[in-house]
């Protein structure tokens, strides 16, 4: 795109933004739906009711049913009827176009922003290996693909006489420097999600689950988990997830980063889950592939895999469907293989959707380097669970006698402790008269805080009263397993026993079953309590088949 070209759409993405103050964030959105499917209709009809888009602007179009469409099916059936959609109601206005000209024309104005795809709409175009396209050659043998994302090349709709092959990527111009306001189709970019996933039951209810957390704060906790990279190309996507995670706890968000090579393990008590970014396994694995996980209303997840994405129908195949059969509300995944390079930046999403409080769309592509490429978007783009300030949202939880406000002092205890106060003071703040006390998250983090002054009977204390405070599953197994280490550290070896007891007699199929009869063993023999010694492995023994 030529300066004056760009130029143009930033003082057109400004009038836009203007313009949207006397708006609903609904007429920003057109919703497109597959009127093969009815489900797919009515994953749109839902989505544009509840977030107010008007009627004309939900749209249906005769695709496939499969998940996958040819080039031409893309280019006839969704990209020119949407085109011609959006130029006809005067959503899209181009200006008057010189004869001959071979520029990249951008619309000079637009009144929409984003587009959702509704469940049944095909996620990906197949690669068309009869396409003629001369400027491929011009492209790296190993991006020489014109496969992609639908979202990712429908993205690209505003753009007219496009400069760049079918084969290969295209550069986000946007990537990593934008305002807001930027993010628009006057500067080439429509934003584009979907609301997808194993079921159209799932992908209707990803909205639903956005106006939760956007009426109650996106809270819970975050997990990151690194590779443990110190060289080499990949270990930028190690960089990205710290940064991620400094972010997370730049805001407050209580976040575990784990750098061992291999991801989290089955048994990892991930608890309350709010955000999660990890990577290398091809399927869903750890604690995601238990009966239930535990995410939060609103909760975003992602895992960095060449073939995250390449079904969404799956609830165990890859990463997103079954992310989003287990509960998460958005996601982003890889079609195909896109390279490092063609990956979402973590960092960069991060830093936009929750420190600059972008919509989830906004941060979505604010954090993508290349477009026209492999990613696809899963979520309702709109979704902005960061808009109101940490003490405005205090205050309503506050006022309605919210449980969820327990989690907001977490905030105001881990912000504070950023911002440099100390551990006795953030445990006079929880021990003060305006702080739930019977909160299983904020006696944890007592708990955690007593700990590091050298407090162990208060830490102790405090460990068993979240026990009683209703604590999350997830959150008791992490509960118990730090208790028994406490109570150990502390020579009071047979209450860690007992405790350890009590819990796999209550918790019979703990992942890690074998770990803690191994450590229970240990202390039946410091106890010198043979029989409870032997009982135990026997116990590791049937578990694991040894004679």
């Amino acid at each position: 795109m030529s300066s004056n070209a760009f130029l143009t759409g930033v003082c057109g993405a400004m009038a836009l933004a203007l313009a949207l103050q006397a708006a609903g964030p609904g007429d920003s959105v057109v919703v497109v739906y597959n009127s093969r499917m009815p489900e797919s209709k009515d994953v749109a009809e839902h989505y544009a009711a509840v977030r107010e888009v008007p009627t004309n602007q939900v749209l249906g179009f005769d695709l496939t049913e499969g998940e996958t469409m040819s080039r031409g099916e893309y280019r006839e059936k969704l990209e020119q009827p949407l085109l011609k959609f959006l130029e006809d109601n005067k959503l899209f206005v181009y200006g008057p176009v010189p004869p001959g000209t071979t520029n990249e024309i951008a619309p000079i104005t637009a009144k929409v922003r984003y587009a959702v795809l509704c469940y049944g709409v095909p996620l990906r175009i197949a690669e068309d290996f009869m396409l003629s396209d001369p400027k491929a050659e011009k492209v790296r043998g190993e991006l020489r693909h014109n496969g992609a994302a639908v979202d990712s090349e429908l993205c690209t709709l505003p753009i007219k006489n496009s400069i760049w092959p079918l084969a290969g990527p295209r550069g986000n111009h946007l990537f990593g420097k934008v305002r807001e306001s930027w993010l628009d189709p006057t500067n080439g970019l429509l934003l584009v999600t979907r609301l997808d996933g194993p079921s159209a039951a799932i992908a209707g209810s990803l909205v639903d689950k956005a106006l939760a957390a956007e009426a109650n704060g996106l809270w819970g906790r975050a997990y990151f988990d690194l590779r443990g990279l110190a060289t080499g190309d990949l270990k930028r996507g190690d960089d990205w997830l710290r940064e991620a995670a400094e972010v997370t706890r730049n805001v407050g968000i209580e976040e575990v980063v784990d750098d061992k090579p291999e991801t989290f393990p089955a048994a990892f008590p991930m608890s309350q889950i709010a955000l999660y970014a990890g990577w290398y396994d091809g399927n869903v694995s750890g604690p995601f592939t238990q009966p239930k996980v535990e995410f939060m209303p609103g909760a975003f997840a992602y895992h960095l895999h060449s073939f995250s994405a390449h079904t969404l129908r799956s609830t165990t195949q890859n990463w997103c469907g079954p992310l989003l059969a287990d509960g998460a509300t958005a996601t982003m995944g890889c079609i195909d293989e896109p390279y490092l390079d063609g990956t979402p930046n973590m960092g960069l999403f991060f830093a936009y959707w929750l420190g600059e409080r972008f919509t989830f769309g906004e941060a979505a592509y604010a954090c993508q380097r290349l477009i026209s490429w492999q990613t696809t978007v899963i979520g309702d783009p709109l979704y902005r669970p960061f808009s109101r300030s940490p003490k405005e949202l205090h205050d309503a939880l506050a006022a309605r006698h919210s449980k969820l406000l327990a989690w907001s002092d977490l905030q105001i205890v881990n912000k504070s402790s950023v911002l440099g106060a100390t551990p006795a003071e953030m445990i006079d703040y929880l021990l003060g008269p305006s702080v739930p006390q019977e909160s299983a998250v904020l006696s944890e983090k007592l708990a955690d805080l007593e700990h590091r002054k050298g407090m162990e009977e208060s830490s102790i204390k405090a460990l068993r009263n979240a026990l009683n405070f209703d604590p999350s599953p997830q959150q008791t197994v992490r509960l118990t397993l730090a208790l028994a280490d406490r109570l150990t550290a502390a020579h009071r070896e047979a209450e860690a026993l007992a405790l350890c007891d009590s819990f796999l007699t209550s918790h019979p199929d703990y992942p890690d079953a074998v770990g803690l009869y191994t450590q229970m063993e240990t202390l039946a023999n410091k106890l010198h309590q043979t029989r409870k010694a032997q009982h135990y492995a026997q116990a590791i023994a049937k578990i694991t088949g040894a004679k």
